[in-house]
């Protein structure tokens, strides 16, 4: 049986650590939130929720989600020393820990990420064997496994927005995989999180870019790349 002392001693091809949901899974959650944040951040307050709050870490976890913030992949041997490394580069992080949420996954994480004045929330879930769902972003429900090509689109709750996004991206014939639309409240902004199959041109993104009505578009391509 291991030791504390030696949980990160497993390397392998596909994670370090001694279970994908505490180590894998982690790591691809905060890939995933510098992607949304737009790079690796100056700050972040990390808050483990139910079963992570209890067991962090003693399983890894911590290392595992610093390790993902500064983009390390899940086989990276630079985990092991990931505190060490976010100190030399000057990431500054708090842990916090809540014990009972009901509302939440077992396994959950809020990232609340800071990077030269843009602040953004990711809530993720490490849902076993590295999969995980990014739950919500900035507030609005997400839901996307970042396995594909994603696109995170906050933008005036108009009438036939959902179809003129869509036939911008059936353009670069690429499949919609799947689409969601949430907002906080009738006429306020909208967040559309698309999945597609394959990628899209920066011309397609800059132009919808440049439509006054989207507030904000965030391009996210497989995180594991």
């Amino acid at each position: 049986m291991g030791t504390k002392s030696s949980i990160f001693d497993m390397i392998g091809p596909v994670m370090i650590g001694p279970s994908s949901s505490h180590t894998a899974g982690v790591v691809r959650i905060a890939r995933a939130a510098i992607r949304v944040l737009g790079g690796i951040p100056d700050s972040v307050v990390i808050t483990f929720y139910n079963s992570f709050a209890r067991t962090y870490e003693g399983h890894g976890s911590d290392k595992a989600i610093i390790g993902g913030l500064l983009d390390f992949k899940t086989d990276d041997q630079r985990i092991k020393q990931s505190f060490e490394i976010a100190k030399e580069k000057g990431l500054q992080y708090t842990f916090k820990s809540i014990g009972n949420a009901s509302v939440y996954h077992p396994n959950t994480i809020k990232l609340n990420l800071k990077k030269d004045g843009r602040e953004v929330e990711v809530i993720g879930e490490s849902l076993g064997g590295g999969i995980i769902n990014i739950a919500a972003v900035d507030g609005f429900n997400a839901n996307f496994s970042a396995n594909s090509y994603t696109l995170i689109i906050k933008a005036e709750d108009i009438s036939g927005a959902i179809a003129f996004i869509s036939s911008v991206i059936t353009q670069e014939k690429t499949n919609i995989a799947t689409m969601s639309v949430s907002r906080k409240g009738k006429h306020d902004i909208a967040c559309h999180v698309i999945e597609m199959d394959s990628g899209i041109r920066k011309t397609t993104i800059d132009y919808l870019n440049s439509l006054t009505w989207i507030k904000e578009l965030i391009y996210i391509p497989e995180i594991d790349k």
